[in-house]
């Protein structure tokens, strides 16, 4: 076990030391933010805009939020910073296989499966910090403007979006393990989950059972 904590340990270090780390950290504490203060600030400036809307010859009604709003842009934003998260780290495997140090952790005695559990459970741990973090800033923000009681079924709701993350992490570990070039492997990922997106605006998919969220 100690070739495999050396090199979670190597991996964690490396994350830090490249930047990815506040990168991360810093793009996840700005959704967060920006989900309540969207919300918060939706009303001044569509009063703003009402005069410009007027000349077009539309009206401007009064904008009501509530905590509905700020939770819908917090589901609107998770999959930008989702699509930045594999962005940022689909090159995980890859530059490995370019500077040789992943041969140099296998002739160090680690087999590729420690390997890839390794990357996998630090990629797994990240989405989770990054995730919680904006989950729990938009929560509070929220929670002082408003009340997050309306939100029913909210913390359910965002289980699934992580699970989400999870599956699409877990598609670009695989494609990272059989592909050599981090665009090939974002690619494939991003394919795989259009593909996903796809299948639930056909009808018969329900057929196949790729829709059942949706009944």
């Amino acid at each position: 076990m100690k070739p495999l904590f050396a090199f979670m340990k190597k991996e964690i270090m490396e994350t830090a030391r490249t930047g990815k780390l506040v990168i991360l950290v810093l793009l996840f504490v700005l959704f967060g933010v920006m989900n309540p203060a969207i919300a918060k600030l939706t009303p001044w400036m569509m009063e703003m805009l009402s005069d410009s809307l007027a000349e077009s010859g539309l009206s401007v009604a009064n904008v009501q939020v509530d905590a509905m709003t700020s939770w819908g842009q917090f589901f609107k934003n998770i999959p930008i910073a989702l699509i930045a998260f594999v962005l940022i780290f689909s090159d995980s495997f890859t530059k490995e296989y370019r500077s040789g140090t992943l041969l140099l952790a296998l002739t160090k005695g680690l087999s590729r499966d420690k390997v890839v559990l390794a990357k996998t459970v630090l990629l797994f741990s990240l989405w989770t910090l990054g995730y919680g973090l904006c989950f729990s800033i938009t929560y509070g923000y929220t929670a002082y403007f408003w009340d997050n009681g309306i939100a029913h079924h909210l913390f359910s709701a965002a289980a699934m979006w992580w699970l989400f993350g999870i599956w699409v992490i877990s598609l670009l570990v695989l494609f990272s393990s059989l592909l050599q070039n981090n665009t090939s492997v974002t690619l494939c990922t991003g394919g795989i989950v259009l593909l996903a997106y796809v299948l639930r605006v056909i009808p018969n998919a329900k057929a196949w059972g790729c829709c059942k969220i949706d009944e």
